[in-house]
């Protein structure tokens, strides 16, 4: 066994782990999915037998995955936040999250179909709301007040004035 990351994320699933893993690997660089462990006995929500963990790496943060029912539930107080480098790579993140089951949320967040939050935010827009001029930074951020997916040019013109 390989010596295990000293801190690793752990979400918990209703189901899926598995196939979250993979989505994740499928949709983010520097992902991939590691060892499936199988229950060794009967749990609360599963048999023997069933995916129980899996490990997984998602944008080089190593997580692993529970499949513990449905007695807890994700919430917007944890995200991952993805950094984007312009809008096609906005674009893509985002509409993989939202198309694959997910929902819409405001100002770059949004949820994938597990639960799991992430704000898919573009480096301009960083930049832009904690622009050292605090005009500037003002109607980057009112800008992205109203938007649900951050639009670049948008957040652009607003830098611009």
């Amino acid at each position: 066994m390989a010596t295990p990351a000293k801190n690793t994320i752990c979400l918990w699933y209703d189901s899926g782990a598995e196939e979250a893993a993979k989505f994740y690997a499928r949709t983010f660089p520097d992902s991939s999915v590691g060892a499936v462990h199988l229950a060794p006995g009967d749990f609360p929500s599963g048999k023997k037998g069933d995916v129980l963990t899996v490990e997984f790496t998602v944008l080089g943060i190593p997580c692993i995955g529970l499949n513990g029912g449905p007695a807890f539930h994700h919430s917007e107080a944890f995200s991952f936040q993805v950094a984007t480098a312009d809008q096609a790579e906005t674009d893509r993140y985002w509409n993989a999250i939202v198309g694959d089951g997910g929902a819409e949320s405001q100002c770059g967040w949004c949820k994938d179909k597990w639960g799991i939050n992430w704000q898919i935010t573009p480096i301009a827009l960083t930049k832009a709301v904690t622009h050292p001029d605090p005009a500037v930074a003002e109607r980057a951020f009112a800008a992205m007040m109203e938007m649900k997916k951050i639009d670049v040019a948008t957040i652009e013109a607003a830098v611009r004035g």
